[in-house]
């Protein structure tokens, strides 16, 4: 099976360009690129960090950047829609095999395989 990292491959190197909502030394947020709600935004690593799963020591402050990052998007989409989700994923629930944190507000509009979504909630 070939391990598929997005983020480094594609956004981090610069193949895909993204909409950037916060930059720090070690975290980038954007929009998500092929949204699945409305409000999608996505909290990467500079670091390759496979998932939560694989973190190590050295990688706790890195995480906790990336939290308090979450924390103030949390805050503004909250402020803007009422409220939000903040979810992660591990292990084989990861498309792409690098640690991320998806904010998201509003109904799916599509399922994990791309089809339109019927009726799901945020």
């Amino acid at each position: 099976m070939q391990v598929v990292d997005f983020y480094c491959d594609q956004v981090l190197s610069g193949k895909v360009s993204v909409q950037k909502l916060v930059e720090t030394e070690h975290v980038l947020a954007f929009h998500h690129t092929q949204p699945y709600w409305p409000v999608h935004l996505v909290i990467i690593p500079k670091k390759h960090i496979g998932s939560l799963a694989t973190v190590e020591g050295s990688d706790f402050p890195i995480v906790d950047e990336m939290l308090r990052v979450a924390a103030d998007l949390c805050r503004q989409v909250t402020g803007e829609h009422g409220g939000c989700r903040l979810s992660t994923n591990s292990g084989d629930y990861q498309s792409t095999k690098h640690l991320h944190f998806y904010i998201h507000h509003g109904a799916r509009l599509k399922n994990e395989d791309g089809s339109p979504a019927t009726g799901s909630q945020s």
